[in-house]
C-alpha cells in the first residue's frame, strides 16, 4: 500500500468522498480538508497579489523616475497610480532610493529577459547576431524609459546602482550570449577573431541608445523625421549592418 503525503491524504478523502455522493462538511476530516486546501489558496492568492502589486508598482516607477527623475518623482503619485499607498510602497521597497534602485534593476531586466527569450543558440551566427541587434534596437525604442533612467543614473556617476546585489548577475548572460554567439562565427570562419564580446556589446549598446537619448535633439537640428516608420526601419537596418561589418571577416 502506497504512503501518502500530507496533499495526497487530503486530496484522497475529497475524491473518496465525491465518489460517495458525500458534501465535504459531512464529516471532521472532510472538513478539516476543506479547511486546509481553502488556507492553502488563500495563501496563494495573497502570494499573487502581492507579487502583482509590486511588478505594477515597478512597471509605474520605473515610467515616474524616467520621465522625472529621482529628484522630481513623487511616492503619492505612484501610490495613487497604483491604487496602493505610500505606506505599502515602503513596505514593499523600503524608501524612495530603494523603490528608485528596484526600478532601475527592473529595467535593466527587461533588457535582458528580450534578449534571454530569442534562443539564439538555434541560429547560425550571423542570423543570430542580427536577430540580437534588432531587438535591442526595438527595446530601446519602445522603452524610452529605461533610457532615460540609465542617463539619470550616470549623470548620478552610478551612485545608486553602485549599491545594487544584483546588478552584475542580471548583466553577465548579456555577454555570455553574445560571446557565445561570436565564438560560433568566429568557429565558422564568418566572423574575424580577436574581438571582445563586451566591447561588441558596448557598441551595439552605444548605436542602440543615441538612436533613443538624443532622438529629439537630433531630429531638431538636422530636420529628421524620426518617428516615421521609414526613418527608423532605415537606422535600425543601418545600425545592423555596422556591427555584422565590424565582426565580418569579409
Amino acid at each position: 500500500m502506497a504512503i501518502l503525503g500530507g496533499n495526497e491524504k487530503i486530496s484522497a478523502i475529497m475524491n473518496q468522498m465525491v465518489q460517495n455522493n458525500l458534501s465535504p462538511d459531512a464529516s471532521p476530516v472532510g472538513a478539516a480538508a476543506v479547511g486546509h486546501l481553502g488556507a492553502k489558496r488563500r495563501v496563494k492568492v495573497r502570494t499573487n497579489d502581492a507579487l502583482r502589486t509590486r511588478e505594477e508598482i515597478l512597471r509605474v516607477a520605473v515610467r515616474e523616475f524616467g520621465e522625472k527623475g529621482l529628484a522630481g518623482a513623487r511616492i503619492d503619485e505612484i501610490a495613487a497610480a497604483t491604487n496602493t499607498s505610500k505606506r505599502m510602497i515602503y513596505y514593499y521597497f523600503g524608501s524612495k532610493d530603494g523603490l528608485y534602485l528596484a526600478a532601475l534593476e527592473q529595467s535593466y531586466a527587461g533588457v535582458r529577459d528580450s534578449e534571454l527569450r530569442l534562443h539564439l543558440d538555434d541560429m547560425a551566427p550571423e542570423a543570430a547576431l542580427r536577430c540580437l541587434v534588432t531587438v535591442m534596437f526595438d527595446h530601446h525604442l519602445g522603452n524610452e524609459s529605461y533610457v532615460r533612467m540609465v542617463m539619470a543614473e550616470n549623470i548620478n556617476r552610478g551612485r545608486y546602482l553602485a549599491k545594487s546585489t544584483q546588478i552584475q548577475d542580471l548583466n553577465r548572460p548579456a555577454i555570455a550570449v553574445l560571446r557565445s554567439i561570436y565564438e560560433r562565427g568566429v568557429a565558422d570562419g564568418v566572423f574575424r577573431a580577436g574581438l571582445d564580446a563586451t566591447d561588441i556589446h558596448a557598441s551595439i549598446s552605444a548605436l542602440n541608445f543615441f538612436n533613443v537619448s538624443n532622438r529629439h535633439t537630433f531630429g531638431l537640428i538636422f530636420q529628421q523625421s524620426i518617428q516615421s516608420p521609414s526613418y527608423i526601419a532605415t537606422r535600425r537596418e543601418n545600425i545592423v549592418q555596422m556591427i555584422l561589418r565590424y565582426v565580418s571577416t569579409t
